[in-house]
């Protein structure tokens, strides 16, 4: 039962309530998000963690009017149900439903698109400085959490942001990875309040405007001030950066947090400058199971929430990820040179077993792609042998780093991109479209694309012998299930191979489209080649062919702009060779979130769908058997 929020359809509603029935909207706002998650699947713990905190903000502030980017955006689905998206969140993550992540287009709530993280302090203050120079007087808040601020990013627009001392910028740090025990809680809600208050303001002015005329006592007591602040709460590292550091307090408790919000609001009206709110929250707060396993919790399945995630009593195909860790923990007792280095995604890449038996050949640097590549480059340049384990998209945030550090001097790093292709219901802000594309224009650079399990493990291998960097990408998920073969066998590197003969049609694939393809060269008699490396090609076997087919359809779960097809065709037109070529991947446009299956159907890049596009090329003529389809 849920009758407060039920009659809340946005925040001007919320703001009606009096302060004293808030506690019972987020109990009911919590236990609303337990129930609608658990039915769709989606990001948990991280949003039970915000509940208060997303009441607080938007009880204080005048949104839409002011402005909250939510950074990282696993974290926004309170901020959704307040903000008249309630009777949506049986659609969350499914086509043509909501959005697990904020999304412009959505509602004018979601002011800021965020799914990669630590960019909202740089967009809140990109809105925060034009609304300055419009002359329009609003506040921009941004809410930065889960490891977020590990990045340089965030860092740069703290610094940057600093030096406005009229911005009405608010930085709220949602610390969820430690708890505060009550004493702790009672003296930080008091300080932060006193040090968001007016008395402390004021204090502060008339203590700087009596001593202006000493300079040396008014240093002295900056010093004493920073320092006092410093023995009770870490507030020199941001005071630095030019900010008002206030907290820590306890981001579940409303009964601090909405009058510290509103101190600052205040300051902020005032013309105080930028400023900066440490708040500590719990993943999984008010849902025992996920506070006690926030990680299992972070992105369930469906699920009852009276019983919590079980596991599936039939054996499930191995993922991609999993062949992974087996993989680099394999290969790591075997070749002592090797390091395993990741941007904050242990759990994601497959790396807790490695983690757990070579400790200190295991590097998690936080979210700092850039940081991961260039650091991998260091080592590699000590003679070790790293392997990145990174999605594809957010291999994306590190690519001068690709082609400066790493590909320029040519080091043997192995990238290991995780999540290529389509993602499903986490929709076009992770998916790993355009990796092959960006990849094989940098020269000293190789792309594998396995086919399956077995080949993923085999190409790693292949990769990890090579003297330069290697990307093996490798999508979300399960594949055909091929049982992987024990041992460290490689592939030849740069050959693919041809896996069915045919006439007049011969389909290319590149990656796991290889089984669909083989199903649509039953159907029409084709001839299908696993080509196994996007760059380099093999180009023997591309020329052969070539030339004892009509037609050449290239098919990969990648951007068809500049992809893998692309490549087929300038080998083609470097030697002379003219044919016709078929490109088949994703189109040029971003991919909505949704089902896996579904999405790459709507791509034509099932088994119907490529027998139809290339039924279509052909005119309805098979070339093989000359037959009307």
């Amino acid at each position: 039962m849920t009758p407060l929020l039920e009659n809340i359809n946005s925040p001007a509603d919320l703001r009606k309530l009096p302060k004293g029935q808030l506690r019972a909207l987020a109990d009911e706002l919590r236990a609303y998000l337990l129930d609608t998650v658990s039915k769709t699947g989606g990001h948990l713990s991280s949003n039970l963690g915000t509940v208060e905190l997303t009441v607080a903000l938007h009880y204080v502030f005048n949104t839409p009017e002011d402005r909250l980017v939510w950074d990282v955006g696993h974290q926004t689905y309170p901020h959704k149900i307040l903000t008249g998206r309630r009777d949506r969140m049986d659609s969350l993550r499914q086509f043509g439903g909501l959005s697990g992540f904020p999304r412009r287009s959505e509602s004018d709530y979601d002011t800021f698109g965020t799914a990669h993280s630590s960019t909202s302090i740089s967009a809140a203050l990109g809105m925060a400085l034009a609304a300055r120079q419009k002359g329009e007087d609003r506040h921009a808040v941004a809410i930065i959490g889960d490891g977020a601020m590990s990045a340089g990013m965030a860092f740069e627009a703290l610094n940057n942001a600093g030096v406005h001392d009229d911005c009405k910028l608010l930085v709220v740090l949602n610390d969820n990875d430690m708890s505060i025990s009550p004493p702790v809680g009672a003296l930080n809600r008091y300080l932060a309040q006193l040090m968001s208050g007016r008395f402390y303001a004021s204090a502060r002015n008339v203590g700087k405007h009596v001593l202006s005329v000493a300079p040396p006592l008014l240093e002295l007591a900056k010093r004493f001030e920073t320092h006092a602040k410093g023995m009770v709460v870490p507030a020199t590292l941001f005071e630095n950066f030019g900010f008002n550091y206030i907290g820590p307090i306890d981001g579940h408790d409303l009964d601090s947090l909405i009058p510290t919000l509103e101190n600052i609001k205040q300051l902020m009206l005032n013309g105080s400058g930028p400023q900066f709110l440490h708040v500590v929250t719990k993943k999984g707060q008010g849902y025992k199971l996920a506070e006690v396993d926030p990680i299992a919790y972070h992105g369930p399945g469906k699920f009852d929430p009276a019983m919590g995630l079980q596991k599936s009593i039939l054996p499930a195909k191995q993922t991609f990820t999993q062949v992974f860790g087996q993989w680099l923990c394999d290969m790591a007792e075997h070749d002592k040179r090797l390091v395993g280095i990741t941007p904050a995604m242990r759990e994601g890449s497959g790396m807790v077993e490695f983690h757990k038996r070579f400790s200190e050949r295991y590097h998690d640097v936080g979210i700092a792609e850039q940081h991961a590549i260039t650091f991998a480059a260091g080592m590699a340049c000590e003679g070790l042998k790293p392997v990145v384990a990174i999605y594809s998209t957010f291999l994306q945030r590190g690519y001068d780093q690709l082609i400066h550090d790493v590909a320029l001097q040519n080091l043997p790093v192995v990238f290991a991109l995780d999540r290529a292709g389509l993602v499903g219901a986490d929709g076009a802000t992770h998916a790993g479209a355009y990796d092959i594309a960006f990849l094989r224009c940098i020269p000293n650079m190789s792309v594998a694309c396995p086919a399956d399990e077995n080949e993923c493990r085999k190409l790693l291998s292949s990769a990890f012998e090579q003297n330069h960097p290697v990307a093996v990408r490798y999508p979300r998920g399960a594949g055909a299930g091929v049982q992987t073969e024990p041992g460290l066998a490689s592939l030849p590197f740069g050959k693919g191979e041809i896996r069915r003969e045919g006439t007049g049609v011969a389909i290319l694939a590149f990656g796991t489209l290889l089984y669909p393809a083989l199903q649509a060269a039953e159907e029409l008699g084709a001839t299908v080649v696993n080509m196994r490396w996007a760059k380099p090609l093999d180009l023997a076997l591309l020329l052969k062919i070539a030339a004892t087919h009509d037609l050449l359809v290239t098919v990969e779960e990648g951007a068809i702009m500049g992809g893998a097809g692309s490549a087929v065709s300038e080998a083609l037109q470097a030697v002379g060779v003219v044919k016709q070529v078929l490109h088949l991947g994703l189109k040029d446009e971003f991919i909505e979130h949704g089902e896996h299956a579904y999405l790459l159907a709507l791509q034509g890049l099932d088994a119907p769908g490529i027998v139809a596009s290339i039924t279509a090329r052909l005119g309805g003529v098979s070339a093989s058997a000359g037959v009307q389809l």
